[in-house]
């Protein structure tokens, strides 16, 4: 009988190994990271673009373009004056604030689809009357054709938006672009839609706005802290993606009137690529079988990335952890993250801190979690920081080195344990964003409430991120880019 508990002991062990061969990880298990100093910064880069392996990325069924960071070398836009990163975390603070807002149901109704955007119903175009900023916080671009004979469009990317635009002659209040004007007279294939037509429709009945000009159907989107607009004509032509792949009858804001960028922004509009049903995710899943998209955001601004459409055929290789969806806010991703470790050490956070859950956004800059979790992760990051003076906060990156005269630092390792078993190792760009010359902070923030927390871009960088909407799941792929 002695013998029994022994068995039963061997086999408890057996199925514990067992267990955890079967625990997904994305990135290595090491307990530090090598950081190189000035990686990240757009003022120091060298201007040369290094091509990564998402250059001469494809696969069969899916379609694949370069994105690229606004304002590295690798950008097809111009380098003009670049924001402060006091500027940066400024506009990254609204977004992350409009997002929060908006899921707590302190939007207005009717508000759907934009940039962390909040589309406005109206029975007449209208013009808005105060400018903003949280639209500046985009940063990864792609370029399409638009048109026939296509005409290049060069298109910030975003999760947080649904309608898709560009600016178009006539423009009557518009910022400068790398690109001429989309000039639709030109395009064989433009067609606006009319005010009766199903597609008009629906962007009504989706929350978006809709009215009504010489009998052709006008869309109103307002951004971030709903002051900022583009108004035009709702409309269809052909997109180009990449070398071999058309989208017809695309729907998209041909737009008049635009408040949200800056003139030195350089770009043409942009791609909605949120769970509405105006967004290029939606409107291209018959096309590649499935509602399935992945990017790869570079891990530094010299390097290239890519957007991929109809992902979920080459989705092996990827940690997944279940979707998480609001049929009030559609636009949204959202995920279940359940543990951080640091240093390979799982910190002590309550499973509950958790609850509201974390929206996958590829516009915001930092990482927000709840109180109790930044707290957590920032004292035991500073415990594996010791031998490094700390620097003084810069705006609400609290959790700062200085690192004068080093050009690499070892950093411990951070770690996000999504629900589903799912481990993601950030890289080591996507622990700490560079300030200065010298400086560099932990890029994380915390929520000032209960709200659902966000994971930013920096914390996204090297992974290939799938979403896979009819599947219901995220992924991560490590060193995809």
């Amino acid at each position: 009988m002695a013998s029994v508990p022994k068995l039963l002991l061997l086999s408890l062990l057996f199925f514990l190994s067992c267990y955890r061969s079967h625990i997904a990880h994305a990135g290595d298990d090491g307990s530090y990271k090598v950081l190189s100093i000035g990686s990240q910064s757009l003022r120091t880069n060298k201007s040369v673009c290094s091509e990564s392996k998402a250059a001469v990325r494809s696969s069969s069924g899916a379609a694949t373009v370069p994105l690229h960071h606004r304002h590295g070398p690798c950008s097809p836009l111009p380098t003009n004056k670049m924001p402060t990163l006091e500027e940066r975390l400024h506009r990254d603070q609204l977004r992350a604030a409009y997002i929060q807002r908006k899921l707590s149901g302190g939007v207005k109704k009717g508000g759907r689809g934009g940039a962390g955007g909040d589309v406005q119903q109206s029975h007449a175009a209208t013009v808005p009357t105060t400018l903003g900023t949280s639209l500046n916080t985009l940063e990864y671009l792609i370029t399409v054709r638009l048109g026939s004979p296509g005409k290049s469009q060069t298109m910030f990317i975003d999760t947080g938006s649904d309608v898709s635009w560009v600016q178009c002659k006539p423009c009557w209040q518009c910022h400068s672009q790398v690109d001429p004007l989309f000039d639709p007279s030109s395009s064989s294939t433009y067609s606006p839609f009319s005010c009766s037509s199903a597609a008009c429709a629906q962007l009504g009945q989706e929350g978006n706005g809709n009215g009504c000009s010489t009998s052709q159907c006008q869309y109103i989107v307002r951004y971030g802290d709903g002051s900022v607009g583009t108004t035009g004509t709702y409309s269809s032509d052909t997109l180009a993606l990449g070398s071999n792949t058309v989208v017809r009858n695309f729907r998209f804001g041909c737009s008049h009137v635009e408040s949200g960028f800056r003139d030195n922004d350089q770009t043409d509009g942009l791609m909605g690529l949120g769970g509405g049903a105006q967004s290029l995710v939606s409107q291209t899943a018959g096309r590649f079988g499935g509602t399935a998209f992945s990017y790869c955001l570079p891990p530094t601004p010299s390097s290239s990335g890519f957007l991929t459409l109809g992902a979920a055929g080459t989705s092996s290789g990827f940690v997944k952890t279940p979707m998480l969806r609001s049929r009030q806010v559609p636009t949204f991703y959202g995920v279940r993250l359940e543990a951080i470790r640091v240093g390979g050490r799982q910190l002590s956070i309550p499973t509950s801190v958790f609850s509201a859950g974390m929206i996958m956004d590829s516009g915001t800059v930092l990482t927000r979690l709840p109180p109790p979790a930044y707290s957590a992760l920032s004292s035991a990051f500073k415990a594996g920081m010791k031998r490094y003076p700390p620097a003084p906060p810069s705006g609400i990156l609290d959790t700062c080195f200085d690192f004068s005269g080093q050009s690499s630092v070892s950093i411990p390792t951070v770690a996000l344990v999504f629900s589903g078993g799912a481990v993601v190792n950030l890289d080591a760009n996507g622990i700490m964003l560079q300030t200065s010359s010298s400086i560099l902070c932990l890029a994380f923030a915390a929520n000032s409430d209960d709200s659902p927390g966000i994971i930013g871009n920096v914390q996204q960088r090297t992974f290939e991120v799938l979403y896979d909407v009819r599947g219901g799941a995220v992924g991560f792929k490590a060193g995809a880019c």
